[in-house]
This record gives C-alpha cells, sequence and structure tokens, in this order.
C-alpha cells in the first residue's frame, strides 16, 4: 500500500493512493479534515515502550488530535489499545509515512491536518533521518506538532519547507520570552481547593496517564476537576492548563506553575486541582518535582511506582527508589502528605499486582490501586478520604 505523487498524466495538485490493483485520485490543495485535528503519529521503534511515552499518552486520551494511526515498523499490522491494554481500539500501527497516508485516505478520505513527533527521547533532538520524516510529512501538507527541546521555527530549513507547503509547526515546548516569564508571587495562597500532586519514583513511569484518569474520573462522578499540565504530552493531549517545566529557565519555573494553577482555579473553580509530575524528586538528574511540590504547594501526593522496574529508565545501573524512601523524602521536602500509592504494572501478571497492592498497603499504611487495571472508582476514593470536603458534589451525583 503505497502513496505516491503524481506526474505527468494528471494535475500536478493531485495524489494517488495504491492499494493491491486498484487506485484511488484525491485532488489537491489538500483539504482538512471535516473531522478536525487529525493526526498521524511517529513513534518509530518505540511505541508501547520508555521513550514512546507522548505517543502512548495520545493513544490513550486526546482531547486536542483524533489520531489516524502510529508509525513503527516493528510493530506494523498491531493495534495500538491491543498492545498498550489489551484493549483494542480504532488506531492501528503503519509500516511507514506511506502507510500511515493510505490508511488516513480509507478512514478520511484526505491527508490528516498533524504530523506529531511521539517520542521523547532523552537527547530532546532529531535525529538526520526524523528530520527528512518530518520534512516529507510538510511536503505532504501535514502540520507538525514537535515536543522536543529542538525548536524547529529557529530552522531555516524548516521555516523554508513551512513556506513551500502553506503549514506551521507547533513548538510545544518553546517558552515564552523571558520578559513574560512570572516569578513566584505567593498567591497559591488563595487557591482554597485542595492541589494534588501525582510524583513517581522514575521518569515515564506512568505519571500523566494516573492523573488524566483521576481527573477524568472525578469529573464523571460530579467532582470538578481541572487537570494542570507540566510536559509536552499533556499538553499535546490537551490539558487547558499547563506548562512544560523542564524548558522554562530554572528562576521562573516556580513562578510559572503557580501562576497557572491560580489561573485555572479563577477561571474554573474547581472542586480540586490535579497537577501532572515529572520525573522523581529523588532522580539526581532532574529537577522538575522540587519545583511542583514549591509552585503548587499540594496538599496532597499520590505516588506512582513500577514494582518490577529495577533501574532507573536511561541511566543503567541507578536503582529505581523505594516507595518508602520516596515517600519519606517528599514529606521532609514539603509540607503535604502522600495520600496513596498507584502502580504502573510494566512486566506484571494480574496477580503480581494485586499481590503488589496487598503488600504495599500492609507496609505504607495508605490506600494502593493500579489506575489502568484497577477500577478508577479506587483512585476517587482514595482522594475523598483524604479531602472528604469535596464529597458533597459526589454524593449529589450519585
Amino acid at each position: 500500500m503505497s502513496v505516491k505523487p503524481l506526474d505527468l498524466n494528471v494535475a500536478k495538485n493531485s495524489i494517488v493512493l495504491s492499494k493491491g490493483k486498484t487506485s484511488y485520485l484525491y485532488s489537491k490543495p489538500l483539504k482538512a479534515s471535516k473531522i478536525g485535528n487529525t493526526a498521524i503519529v511517529y513513534c518509530e521503534k518505540n511505541f508501547g515502550a520508555v521513550d514512546g511515552k507522548t505517543a502512548n499518552g495520545l493513544v490513550r486520551s486526546s482531547d486536542k488530535y483524533k489520531i489516524l494511526s502510529v508509525i513503527d515498523s516493528e510493530k506494523s499490522g498491531m493495534n495500538t489499545g491491543a498492545l498498550l491494554d489489551n484493549k483494542v481500539n480504532d488506531i492501528p500501527i503503519c509500516l511507514d509515512l506511506d502507510d500511515a497516508l493510505a490508511s488516513a485516505f480509507e478512514q478520511i478520505g484526505c491527508v490528516p491536518d498533524f504530523f506529531i513527533f511521539g517520542m521523547a527521547p532523552s537527547s530532546g533532538m532529531l535525529s538526520l533521518h526524523e528530520r527528512s520524516i518530518l520534512l516529507e510529512a510538510m511536503a505532504h501538507g501535514m502540520n507538525i506538532v514537535n515536543g522536543l527541546h529542538e525548536f524547529l521555527n529557529d530552522d531555516p530549513i524548516f521555516m523554508a519547507a513551512c513556506t513551500a507547503n502553506n503549514v506551521m509547526i507547533l513548538d510545544v515546548r518553546k517558552p515564552p520570552s523571558k520578559k513574560d516569564l512570572r516569578l513566584y508571587s505567593g498567591r497559591i495562597a488563595e487557591v482554597s481547593c485542595p492541589r494534588i500532586a501525582v510524583l513517581g519514583t522514575d521518569c515515564a513511569i506512568g505519571k500523566r496517564t494516573t492523573a488524566t484518569v483521576l481527573c477524568r474520573e472525578l469529573n464523571a462522578r460530579g467532582i470538578k476537576a481541572v487537570m494542570i499540565g507540566t510536559g509536552q504530552t499533556g499538553l499535546i493531549q490537551g490539558a487547558r492548563y499547563g506548562v512544560a517545566l523542564d524548558a522554562i529557565p530554572s528562576q521562573f519555573c516556580v513562578g510559572e506553575l503557580e501562576a497557572t494553577i491560580v489561573e485555572a482555579f479563577e477561571n474554573e473553580n474547581p472542586d480540586v486541582i490535579i497537577i501532572e509530575g515529572q520525573s522523581s524528586l529523588s532522580h539526581p538528574a532532574f529537577s522538575s518535582s522540587s519545583f511542583i511540590l514549591r509552585g503548587s504547594r499540594a496538599n496532597g501526593v499520590i505516588l506512582q511506582h513500577a514494582p518490577k522496574r529495577e533501574y532507573r529508565c536511561d541511566f543503567e545501573g541507578m536503582q529505581t527508589p523505594t516507595p518508602e524512601s520516596e515517600i519519606h523524602l517528599i514529606e521532609t521536602f514539603a509540607d503535604t502528605k502522600v495520600i496513596g500509592l498507584t502502580i504502573n504494572h510494566e512486566g506484571m501478571s494480574d496477580s503480581e499486582v494485586s499481590a503488589a497492592i496487598a503488600s504495599y498497603q500492609k507496609e505504607l499504611g495508605i490506600s494502593v490501586t493500579d489506575a489502568l487495571s484497577r477500577s478508577p472508582e479506587h483512585l476517587v476514593s482514595m482522594v475523598v478520604a483524604a479531602f472528604p470536603e469535596i464529597s458533597a458534589n459526589l454524593l449529589t451525583a450519585a
């Protein structure tokens, strides 16, 4: 299956989809999808893995984009939902860009609106091959969503491609001008609703996923919750409030997060605010968790942990801390309380998850669950038990 530009035999502003012996002609200029914000996600050799967390997150939840397919040649032909969570969805895994475009034509009859770079490598930079793939997608008329530290709007080659193809690039991590960045003001004290940070014992361990599930379930049960995104994936997914903390100069991180939380509180009047965590407080390579605890002044923390993860991702030989040690560090560093533990079940059977939940509950004396493999009711109960004042709306909804 392939999509090939036409030449002398048909109009220049056309492309043809060939599937087997059948060809379908589609005219250009390439019209936008009637669905709106349709997208292909590029995640070569990384879908379902740690560095594919942006693609993984978009498949599980996306308020901003309609995901049509994921590109990963090693898993081509598989279903994204079945691979991630053993739940079949309507998002296939495609071999390459041509295959993904052919799939898009079968689904919506035109080229998608966006091409999303769905990986988060530790380098934060594009390889030469990845640059060529993005430029090829632009040549087909797709806008680019880039969550890396490399800002493509500063690259003359990509700027020329934008002009030539009448497309745009969204550099999600690009911070505001320094003159527009905000310092800590203390106004977080005006936020009267509970603020819960979802932190973890490592990077890419499921903090954003747990925060998303919790926020969605609270709202479904009558408790108005707003999520604050703190990384590129949450912002790409469509978080209404957020800041890519790791792209902000350190002097302004606490103030930017504080200001964002205050804005969400004033605009939405929520019952509870959920703050997505980054990395872990104990991680020697990253400082985002400290900024999150300071900027949010979280009243409570939910800690995410992967029992089978022996070493921190991207740091071979650096052992993952125990929940007990991370909890002690969090509660020593900040005036807060860890109200529950959530399990990342990577590499675990269902019986092992159940055993881990029982063991940690006994060891730590707090509520424990798995946001994906167990009922989200457990997450809601965890929050309501810690903050019973928000239960009025829950009871009314029930």
